[in-house]
């Protein structure tokens, strides 16, 4: 594909692609700035994927942003609950034993899915998809607990989901991707940064 062609896709993209990017950005600056307003940006966000995912029959993510929409809310309650004397979140840590575990999780659900819905469906890409479908469960589930190990799965997310996308065609999506991986880079930085100064106070489970 020329030069031409990829600024083409991006012209084309439809507005409503273009505002479920903006919202997505947006939900992850202010989860890097450990702001519970990440939620609400991220409901914008994943209601649209959803629709989105569906018409270009990524299924495994259009289920994926379905979830997502529930972890939103669940994600705004705990943050409530665990928010410093400024208004950011408290982080934690987590633990060698959590992260095998966690890695475990999403190798077998990854293995499962990606075989119901590439023997059930027409779905494009059915193992790379359920990879990040599963990958991003967790992720959200961890970033929802406040653990820092949310980062780094986030990154390995954010690869995968790049070259899917462009391959689909969506080129918006693509780009806000690549920007995510770039935010999830920094955000690993700056909530390791912050508990090594011990910003976040005493750590909980």
């Amino acid at each position: 594909m020329t030069l031409p062609d990829w600024l083409a896709g991006f012209a084309g993209a439809s507005p409503i692609e273009w505002i479920a990017t903006v919202a997505g950005f947006l939900c992850v600056y202010l989860i890097i700035k450990r702001s519970i307003w990440c939620f609400a940006f991220g409901f914008v966000q994943v209601s649209i994927y959803a629709w989105i995912f569906y018409d270009v029959k990524l299924y495994s993510d259009m289920m994926l942003n379905v979830f997502y929409i529930g972890f939103q809310i669940y994600g705004w309650l705990i943050w409530r609950q665990s928010q410093d004397g400024s208004g950011h979140v408290v982080v934690v840590k987590g633990t060698a034993k959590e992260y095998g575990l966690w890695a475990i999780v999403i190798v077998i659900s990854t293995a499962v899915v990606g075989t119901v819905v590439g023997n059930t469906t027409d779905a494009s890409f059915p193992y790379p998809d359920a990879f990040t479908t599963c990958a991003s469960l967790v992720a959200q589930w961890l970033m929802s607990h406040k653990k820092l190990l949310n980062w780094a799965v986030w990154i390995i997310v954010d690869v995968v989901a790049i070259a899917i996308y462009w391959q689909k065609g969506l080129y918006p999506t693509s780009l806000l991707y690549f920007c995510f991986l770039v935010m999830a880079i920094i955000g690993q930085w700056q909530w390791y940064k912050a508990l090594t100064l011990n910003d976040f106070g005493e750590q909980k489970a």
